[in-house]
């Protein structure tokens, strides 16, 4: 334990200590090299995870202001509504004075029509926001089995480290390999089970309404 707290020792760090402690021949050497190169890019594969996952949350969030945005607006265009039906009733009755509520009725109608505009452009926000949502949560996932591969690989390097099964060094190549390409699906917005997804850089955030 260190003055600031605890220190985990993780499966890369064994290995250089092995390596330091016993003097390491090339095979100790090359697993040590393979497990900080894993460890780097394990790193940013779980940055960019957290990365996308704080996207989605944020774009979600925007989506629920636009969506209570255009409730509201509905609700305003509801309020007009009412207006304009007691300003048709008051037109009919005896003595009244037509022509004010005619114009009276025009503006409103005027006005219902900005706000059904308003509040359809609004909904049409919140569904795109939703999408960006998604597609940065997929992308989250594509990256947090990235790194769950490439944490694999480098507990399987140290396995292969203190038992010297060179056959279990294939293993780990192959696992660190399948981590790589989960990476670069992610990195491309690459989606193996379906289609090409729009990169991040494609999807143009929509346009305020209000």
């Amino acid at each position: 334990m260190s003055e600031h707290g605890f220190h985990v020792h993780g499966p890369h760090d064994h290995a250089v200590e092995h390596v330091a402690e016993h003097g390491g021949d090339g095979f100790s050497n090359k697993i040590a090299v393979m497990t900080a190169v894993l460890a780097t890019v394990g790193a940013l594969f779980g940055y960019m995870g957290g990365a996308t996952q704080n996207d989605a949350a944020l774009y979600k969030s925007n989506a629920a202001i636009d969506k209570t945005a255009a409730s509201d607006q509905w609700n305003f265009y509801q309020a007009k509504s009412s207006r304009q039906n007691l300003a048709e009733m008051a037109m009919n009755l005896p003595g009244a004075d037509q022509g004010k509520y005619k114009a009276k009725m025009a503006q409103y109608d005027a006005d219902k029509t900005r706000i059904k505009k308003d509040a359809e452009k609004l909904e049409a926000s919140s569904e795109e926001w939703n999408r960006k949502s998604e597609h940065a949560l997929h992308t989250h996932h594509q990256w947090a089995l990235a790194t769950t591969a490439e944490q694999i690989a480098i507990s399987l390097a140290a396995i292969t480290l203190l038992t010297r099964r060179r056959w279990l060094l294939t293993v780990t190549y192959a696992v660190a390999v399948v981590g790589f390409v989960l990476g670069a699906f992610a990195w491309t917005h690459f989606d193996p089970l379906g289609s090409l997804v729009a990169p991040e850089a494609e999807i143009q955030a929509p346009a305020a309404a209000h």
